[in-house]
């Protein structure tokens, strides 16, 4: 089963790319989506977020106030290391247990959707690493305008990030999403029709 890296800085549109690759039938295991499940309440995950950062991040059912969590885990470089710290095994964990069951059901390509895998020197053990690239400028626009992050906030995250340069450096495949969404589908197709030559 061929693995492949999905990566790019916050508000590159990851996500979408990930969708696109989806609905060509390729196996998404969703690192963002596996950081949430982890801290459902009651998991050994969340009662150590809670002992960090405070107690009053949950409400009264044990539910996670994912908000009030980033303004504390992303306030610094020293704060986010204590959340990665505690997060970061559980989630490779469970990424290579849905790795594994997708070669176990037959899957051709897998495809690790996942912020930090150049950060975290995963791409090393993908087969190919797959970097969706936008400018700063441009990520900022899109954090402020649908995520609604302020301005501060959303140059904040992507300074703790490595640089677009660091990450592209380790890219086998670059896509640009600089464009609307009309420019990305034939980019995907593109890297789909590449895939598939490495496969067969």
């Amino acid at each position: 089963m061929l693995r492949i890296g999905l990566t790019g800085g916050i508000g590159s549109g990851k996500s979408s790319v990930a969708s696109l690759l989806r609905d060509h039938g390729f196996v998404i295991v969703d690192a963002d989506r596996i950081a949430r499940d982890i801290l459902q309440p009651g998991s050994a995950a969340l009662r150590e977020v809670a002992a960090v950062f405070g107690d009053d991040l949950l409400d009264a059912s044990g539910v996670l106030n994912r908000k009030l969590l980033a303004q504390r885990a992303f306030g610094s470089e020293a704060q986010t290391q204590k959340l990665n710290a505690i997060t970061h095994p559980a989630i490779r964990k469970e990424s290579m247990r849905q790795f594994d069951a997708a070669e176990a059901a037959g899957a051709n390509v897998a495809v690790y959707d996942m912020p930090l895998l150049i950060e975290l020197r995963l791409h090393r053990a993908m087969d190919f690493t797959v970097v969706v690239d936008v400018d700063e400028e441009e990520r900022v626009k899109r954090l402020v305008n649908f995520r609604g992050l302020t301005e501060e906030d959303a140059r904040s995250r992507i300074a703790r990030q490595i640089t677009d340069a660091e990450r592209l450096a380790a890219a086998d495949y670059v896509i640009d999403n600089n464009g609307p969404l009309s420019e990305l589908s034939p980019q995907v197709d593109a890297l789909v029709a590449h895939i598939e030559r490495s496969l067969f």
